[in-house]
């Protein structure tokens, strides 16, 4: 599975850290960045760069960190095809993907321990869309809203 993954300054030192834990996992990494601390830069930037790489084919999945994950999941969300949410638990970062094919992980920097960092992206990486009548059903709402908007 391809990852793309990306953050701001206040999500960068929790990007550095995923990005090695999940090459020890096996997975296949593209950093889109950013590549240094700059508390100059925006998390607009990268957030859209990993939707865009996500939703046009470039990943698998996508994770992006910034400060507290709200403003990267509100960005990520203006991408068609992108589905992101901001998760800081086990539970709705699997049922996110289970249920609604969520396929940009957001979290918060700031919000969020390394363990639980782990476990979060761990359980968004291995879960799989149920793709079940009715969610199948809710999903092809939210496709046709895309194309409304």
């Amino acid at each position: 599975m391809k990852i793309l993954i990306g953050g701001d300054h206040a999500g960068f030192p929790l990007k550095e850290h995923l990005i090695q834990f999940l090459k020890a996992a096996g997975y296949e990494i593209e950093d889109i960045g950013a590549f240094e601390d700059d508390p100059a830069d925006d998390y607009p930037d990268f957030a859209l760069a990993v939707a865009e790489g996500v939703a046009g084919g470039r990943a698998d999945r996508g994770i992006i960190a910034c400060g507290s994950g709200v403003g990267a999941s509100i960005a990520a969300n203006k991408v068609k095809g992108a589905r992101a949410a901001l998760c800081h638990d086990t539970y709705t970062a699997a049922q996110g993907v289970e249920h609604d094919a969520m396929n940009v992980l957001c979290i918060g920097g700031r919000v969020i321990g390394i363990t639980t960092a782990e476990k979060v992206v761990a359980a968004f990486l291995t879960a799989d869309y149920s793709g079940e009548e009715r969610h199948n059903r809710r999903l092809a709402k939210i496709t046709a809203a895309e194309q409304r908007f």
